[in-house]
């Protein structure tokens, strides 16, 4: 007798939230091009899973409901399902649905998409000169192989202690607190927290000070991972828009929003980047600083100042300190890095507050980091001696970077609309249609990395908007720019 085996269904992955049609069409909006509409289509699912805007196990919605929420035949939802699937976007059963997940990378991929500072695209095989235009983080500048040099000279005096500084070595935290002194807040050793970088600086606040259902204002567009710190605990994060100085982008900053925002929502929390915002550039004035210390003591909320991009002053000189004369500490907490100064690679950060608020927080630091590596800390301590050298080669070739970007973007796409940021390390770019996902997606498989605008709000809006750092070097952008072009010929036809 023979026995026949059947091939084992396959197995879908947990579903852990569901989509509605209507649901999906409002975050992939404007997904149309002139190509064939199931190609389109895919792709726009496709990116709005990359840039994390459709999370992985979200079962879709049928492709009858999606044919009808976006008015297409079932047999474009149908090809476009059947794209997705084969790509390994999705995988679908009888009578469970269909369900969004992310490709198995390979071992050779993955190294290679693994990023900083902004959400990466996953799942997807690069070429093997991929050039990244969505981490904000420039090389190593060539004092640092010195700086740990002498750093290792330092070791020897700190290795008969424990090599657990909770706040921070005493040099490094006197060497910050010098720095934040000339910039004109007098701060003092003991207001100074040091931490594994800035991200772990917003990620301990956040701990601190929020609990489930709490709400954070934050600006809209912002730093993702800083969204990601404040969704972790559980709060509600309340976005309100900022400009990037583009015509019909409204202020930079609007103070009076800001205020009404934070008055209607009554946040335990707003994080803001006072100085060259990321993505989109816009420095607060020291009218619009003093606004923020004046909202932060009346309404009673803690707003933390993000000022890991102040030294990447590219024309004119660094904006004065969100803090002012430091007297408004007790609600305001500054953010500082070591990363876009110096080096990514090194891991350290800080946090400025009142002494009181630095204690609480380094007994919050405790449940998940215990205290900074020692070598870093002397590494920083050095380099922070020699800021002014190594910003005195690093802004000349940012400068140069940012203008040989932006000028190569709009000769390639005229149609963009490219602002030319006084500092920070991106462009904030307006392709004119919302189609964001779709260049996202189209661009990653010609091997460049963007960010798609709305990986980059709390609300998933900005469909319009990329975020193009300027980070790499000339090759590399000479390389990108091209790719990005064919990327958007291919997206809009």
């Amino acid at each position: 007798m023979s026995t026949s085996l059947a091939a084992p269904a396959p197995t879908l992955p947990p579903v852990h939230r569901r989509l509605s049609a209507p649901a999906l069409g409002a975050l992939i909006t404007g997904w149309q091009t002139e190509g064939p509409a199931y190609v389109a289509l895919a792709d726009a699912v496709r990116g709005a899973v990359l840039s994390g805007t459709v999370a992985p196990h979200t079962r879709l919605p049928s492709e009858r409901d999606l044919a009808g929420a976006l008015g297409v035949s079932r047999t474009t939802t149908a090809a476009a399902y059947a794209a997705l699937r084969e790509r390994g976007f999705v995988t679908s059963r009888t009578g469970v649905g269909t369900v969004a997940v992310l490709p198995r990378p390979t071992r050779r991929s993955q190294p290679r998409w693994c990023g900083g500072d902004a959400p990466v695209p996953v799942g997807v095989e690069p070429p093997d000169d991929l050039v990244d235009l969505g981490q904000a983080a420039p090389a190593a500048p060539p004092q640092l192989h010195a700086a740990y040099g002498r750093a290792l000279e330092a070791l020897p005096d700190y290795l008969s202690g424990r090599g657990y500084e909770p706040l921070g070595l005493q040099p490094l935290r006197e060497a910050i607190a010098h720095r934040l002194t000339e910039r004109g807040t007098p701060t003092t050793p003991d207001q100074v927290l040091v931490t594994t970088g800035a991200q772990h600086a917003i990620s301990t606040i956040a701990q601190s000070v929020l609990g489930p259902r709490d709400r954070v204002v934050v600006q809209s567009p912002t730093y993702a991972h800083g969204i990601e710190a404040m969704v972790g605990r559980g709060a509600r994060v309340v976005g309100f828009p900022v400009g990037a100085g583009l015509p019909g982008d409204g202020p930079g900053f609007d103070v009076a929003l800001f205020e009404s925002t934070v008055r209607a929502a009554t946040p335990r929390l707003a994080y803001l980047i006072p100085d060259f915002h990321n993505p989109t550039g816009y420095s607060l004035t020291p009218d619009e600083r003093a606004e923020v210390r004046r909202i932060a003591l009346r309404h009673r909320v803690t707003v933390i100042g993000d000022e890991t991009l102040s030294d990447i002053a590219l024309d004119g000189p660094a904006p004065e300190p969100l803090a002012g004369d430091g007297s408004a500490t007790s609600h305001l907490l500054t953010v500082g890095s070591a990363s876009k100064t110096f080096w990514g690679g090194l891991r350290v950060g800080w946090v400025s507050a009142h002494p009181d608020v630095v204690a609480h927080l380094a007994r919050t630091r405790a449940a998940s980091d215990i205290a900074t590596s020692v070598l870093e800390q002397l590494a920083v301590t050095e380099l922070l001696a020699r800021r002014e050298e190594v910003l005195a080669e690093r802004l000349p070739l940012l400068r140069s970077q940012r203008d040989l970007l932006r000028s190569a973007v709009t000769a390639a796409v005229p149609s963009w609309r490219v602002a030319s940021p006084a500092g920070g390390l991106s462009l904030w770019i307006d392709l004119g249609r919302p189609l964001a996902h779709a260049l996202t997606a189209a661009a990653a498989v010609r091997g460049v990395v963007i960010n798609p605008g709305p990986s980059l709000t709390p609300d998933g809006g900005a469909t319009s908007r990329v975020r193009l750092t300027f980070a790499p070097d000339a090759e590399a952008i000479g390389r990108a720019v091209p790719r990005l072009a064919a990327a958007w010929e291919h997206v809009v036809g």
